[in-house]
């Protein structure tokens, strides 16, 4: 049974179903629905001769050319299919909802597979996640200068019952030029956009969502700038901890970390610390003295993120003297509270 469903209907389905994404691999990398898996009709490069066939020689010899290499791969597709849907019941999408799923849903529905397809393709997935970064839902930032733990306590709102995204451990980067250490590889931007979206389709759109105070960057990743403008008029709550405190959080983490990643983040920042600031800052990741490095990279990232507050239409600073993220959660939920914003 071949069925067509909106992008809708797809994304409740694929909770339980598995996704064939038909797109040659190139596409699928550069972004996907985040629970597909790639399950190209033809590789790159046989992409590449059909899309020449068609500019070349127009839209039938280019058919033919598609149906001769799909044709003896046909077998080891529905073989690949059984491992993925042993309930012979699964979803199909490739660009547009044209030729490529339709040929894939053709012959999975053949060989007795319950197929939908999903109309429009991924288009229409992507187009449905853009119009995520649109809505008009209810804001809140947690801001504060680097070290103020403001990832930390995402998940101690959430325990309280409060709606959170974590950008950053989205984005696979903390935000600083020290941002990738210890994290995996960064998806695309394009992919960020549907991993966002994808979370932002949970919320309740009535009810309050807190987000931690981003650049329009987060290492590669560009963040929407529909949300971002959102997040710069929203009330912003800035955590305002002693620095000594923010230096004893980043040292302890940093510590841990090979000096060869902590003197290429400091190099990244030369240009703004000084020749002098990264002489000094190199010459205590080599000493051990992680307090040091760390106190001096806050002194370029502490002006420049005042900076950066300059352009917030609501900042609503919180003094706070503890690094405890549950007991500093609590108090930004009564802050936010005595402040009408939740």
């Amino acid at each position: 049974m071949l069925n067509t469903i909106t992008i809708e209907e797809f994304i409740q389905k694929a909770k339980a179903l598995p996704v064939l994404d038909v797109r040659a691999p190139k596409e699928y990398a550069v972004g996907h629905i985040p629970q597909a898996h790639s399950f190209p009709i033809f590789d790159d490069e046989q992409r590449a001769v059909i899309g020449t066939a068609y500019k070349q020689q127009g839209h039938d010899p280019s058919v033919l050319i598609g149906l001769d290499l799909f044709g003896p791969k046909m077998s080891a597709f529905v073989k690949a299919a059984g491992k993925l849907a042993q309930d012979k019941e699964l979803l199909v999408h490739c660009w547009r909802g044209g030729m490529r799923s339709g040929a894939m849903a053709w012959l999975l529905n053949f060989s007795g597979y319950k197929v939908h397809l999903l109309q429009g393709g991924y288009k229409a997935y992507r187009h449905l996640m853009q119009e995520q970064f649109q809505k008009q839902r209810p804001l809140l930032v947690v801001g504060g200068l680097t070290g103020s733990g403001k990832t930390d306590i995402l998940p101690h709102l959430q325990q309280q019952g409060q709606q959170t995204v974590d950008l950053e451990g989205l984005a696979n980067h903390k935000g600083s030029a020290f941002g990738s250490i210890g994290m995996p590889p960064q998806p695309s931007t394009e992919h960020f956009e549907n991993l966002l979206g994808m979370e932002l389709l949970k919320i309740d759109e009535q009810q309050a969502l807190w987000l931690e105070d981003e650049s329009i960057t987060i290492g590669r990743v560009v963040m929407p700038k529909q949300l971002f403008d959102r997040m710069q008029a929203a009330p912003t709550i800035v955590l305002e901890l002693p620095k000594q405190l923010r230096v004893q959080k980043l040292a302890e983490e940093y510590c841990r970390t090979d000096k060869v990643l902590l003197e290429a983040a400091i190099l990244k920042i030369k240009k703004r610390l000084g020749g002098l600031a990264t002489k000094e800052a190199l010459e205590a990741i080599a000493a051990g003295d992680m307090e040091k490095m760390v106190d001096i990279a806050l002194s370029y990232y502490d002006k420049a993120y005042t900076y950066q507050l300059a352009n917030k239409q609501q900042v609503l600073p919180l003094a706070l003297n503890s690094m405890d993220p549950a007991e500093n959660a609590q108090r930004i939920l009564e802050f936010a509270s005595r402040q009408n914003l939740v």
